[in-house]
């Protein structure tokens, strides 16, 4: 055990923060703090680092257990390094070795520019003074020292703050790869799934541990919760049933045994405690569009997007109930896409159709300036005339405007308060195509992960702008990347698009598609001009089905290659581990008794699991032939109908 807090209690301003805790930190573990904002996340690092003393109980008596003396260093929002001197003066300070021709100062110099130019700086700013950079970068910067520093329990307040998504991805890797502790509070979802091993959640004061990462924390929390929920709510039945016969019985004498001791019983019972409510609605039902719509919801045609001048030029054709998040940097075009889609900004040439029936809903963050001196929920029932105050209600509860939060004045709303509503509003409006443009801006978790579920369930075609990676993740089916002046399409998730990317070292997994486009054009040019209509009929589908068969393939032929190499070796081990038993079982005869090997076992496991990534591969084969089948099918019915016509 590293460190550890045991029946700690923290107390400020009159109100209990953290009611008698518990809290460890083991070996390398890299645990996060999850929590609504107040809960008490930076507290409790607050008292890892040793700023703030537990409170003393006469009953109980919080302490604190260490295995040796650590050195504990914390990242805070608010720099306290001396403006004056330089960076290089600053992080070369921290350096244990003086002697600057050592290979240790070599060494320690070698990883502080390494890390240096990881967070985005130019080598040549290491001689500009602290007080020159911005407040962002003067967090990287201490962040950097820390990094460097390389405290045994390192404590990172919001880390990603300032830091733009290549940075994050960096910093990611590097704490996956850090060789000591480290405890995090992060908004930011997605970092946290890649980086926390183990997650502590901060609620009424509680405070409980969770295996793996924040997505599986997230599974055993609504597991635990519904557990919890039936487990209390059989008591209470039980004990309603208790009482109604301790009342019925107690008062007749031949039965006034019998209800003494339903009533012991009732005692003796140990209470189950009603579990805390979960902070996030959960959308159960599908939310469905009012009007079908079109197959073929929105094409372009290079279409050329932009404001006074061509940002790019894209041709397109989304299909119904497909969910696009769009991906690229600040400035490449996505808002102005959205934009030309919506009908805002005209089209700089091309052409742009919406399929017939198409009942779209816009949002960006100026949708959601909304003032009005209406409460919640009058704002609402004037959106939706026809809905009873009961349904407003209960349709405003599901978006967290619930109770007293539906009786606030519009106006007093935050910011992502107001998008929310919006959302709720445009999204129980229930059109067929949804263009959102960062809709999640300045919300806190749990608004966002009730967003999240509440795109899930919707049916209809989403294409969305979005900074935030775990949204991304969790909704998008697919997605665009705006790469310079051209924009491509992966027709797989967002954790998908970043493994291929580090599959394939950086190069963009869009400009593979590129170029087999390039070639599959090449051979259409082959082609005689007399058989092209028939190619111009197929060949995006068909070249996009292939090329997800042929991801597929790979897959499945790799893992097979792995469990046929395995399997010699496992044959071949196998007949030298028999004869050794063989000599194993001679040699105790006469009486010795040599160490058994285990290398068996860890053989048979490293068989195990590449059989079953084999196994994955060959449900995952299948399932893309079953789609591309299903597509050839509708195809073809499409083709007969036409024909009819």
């Amino acid at each position: 055990m590293l460190y550890q807090i045991s029946d700690g209690t923290v107390s400020a301003g009159g109100r209990l923060v953290l009611d008698h805790v518990d809290f460890e930190v083991k070996g390398k573990e890299k645990i996060a703090l999850v929590g609504r904002n107040g809960a008490g996340k930076t507290t409790l690092l607050r008292v890892i680092a040793g700023e703030i003393p537990l409170d003393r109980d006469d009953k109980r008596c919080g302490r604190i257990v260490q295995d040796r003396k650590l050195t504990i260093g914390m990242l805070r929002q608010n720099p306290d390094l001396d403006g004056n001197r330089t960076v290089e003066e600053l992080l070369l300070a921290e350096c244990p070795v003086k002697d600057r021709f050592s290979r240790e100062r070599y060494s320690y110099e070698m990883e502080y520019d390494r890390i240096f130019t990881g967070f985005g700086f130019r080598k040549e700013e290491k001689k500009r003074k602290f007080s020159s950079f911005s407040g962002g970068e003067q967090t990287k910067i201490c962040l950097i020292r820390l990094l460097l520093l390389k405290p045994d329990i390192l404590l990172l307040d919001e880390p990603t703050n300032h830091l733009d998504i290549h940075t994050v991805e960096w910093l990611e890797d590097y704490l996956k790869t850090y060789e000591k502790a480290v405890v995090m509070v992060s908004h930011d979802r997605f970092f946290l799934d890649r980086t926390a091993e183990i997650v502590y959640a901060l609620q009424e004061g509680k405070l409980k541990r969770y295996w793996g990462n924040y997505t599986e924390y997230r599974k055993q929390r609504i597991k635990e919760l519904e557990t919890g929920k039936k487990a209390y709510e059989r008591q209470k039945q039980e004990l309603e049933r208790l009482e109604e016969l301790v009342v019925r019985f107690k008062n007749k004498p031949r039965k006034a045994a019998f209800a003494r001791s339903r009533k012991k019983m009732m005692e003796r019972m140990e209470l189950i405690e009603k579990p805390l409510a979960d902070d996030v609605h959960t959308f159960a039902a599908p939310i469905e569009p009012l009007v079908l719509g079109s197959k073929w919801v929105l094409e372009a045609e290079q279409l050329k997007i932009g404001y006074d001048k061509v940002l790019l030029e894209l041709s397109l054709r989304v299909r119904r109930g497909q969910k696009i998040a769009i991906l690229g940097d600040n400035g490449a075009g996505k808002s102005a896409f959205l934009k030309t889609a919506a009908g805002l900004v005209p089209p700089l040439g091309g052409r742009l159709s919406l399929g017939n029936q198409t009942v779209m809903g816009y949002f960006d963050q100026h949708s959601a300036e909304i003032q009005s001196e209406q409460t919640v929920l009058e704002h609402f029932c004037r959106q939706f005339p026809a809905l009873t105050q009961k349904e407003a209600r209960s349709a405003l509860a599901g978006f967290l405007f619930g109770g007293k939060k539906a009786s606030v004045k519009v106006s007093s709303l935050s910011g992502g308060e107001k998008s929310r509503l919006l959302l709720a509003e445009l999204l129980l409006s229930r059109p067929n195509l949804l263009l959102l443009d960062e809709p999640t801006n300045h919300m806190d978790i749990q608004a966002r992960e009730t967003l999240e579920s509440a795109f899930q369930a919707y049916q209809g075609t989403l294409l969305f702008v979005s900074h935030d990676r775990y949204f991304i993740d969790q909704v998008a089916e697919s997605v665009l990347i705006f790469e310079g002046q051209s924009v491509m399409y992966y027709p797989f998730g967002y954790s998908h698009y970043l493994e291929r990317m580090k599959a394939d070292q950086g190069e963009s997994p869009a400009a593979r598609i590129r170029a087999e486009e390039q070639a599959l054009l090449a051979g259409i040019r082959a082609v005689p001009k007399a058989e092209r209509h028939r190619l111009r009929e197929q060949s995006t589908r068909e070249a996009y089905e292939d090329w997800q068969l042929r991801l597929a393939s790979e897959e499945l032929e790799s893992a097979s290659l792995a469990v046929e190499k395995l399997w010699a070796i496992y044959q071949r081990e196998n007949e030298e581990r028999q004869e050794a038993e063989w000599h194993r079982w001679a040699e105790a005869q006469m009486g010795e008794s040599p160490p058994i090997c285990e290398e068996e076992k860890e053989m048979e496991d490293e068989l195990c699991s590449a059989w079953e990534a084999w196994t994955r591969a060959c449900l995952n084969w299948y399932d893309t032939w079953e789609e591309t089948e299903q597509a050839a099918g509708e195809q073809e019915q499409e083709r007969d109908r036409d024909s009819v016509r």
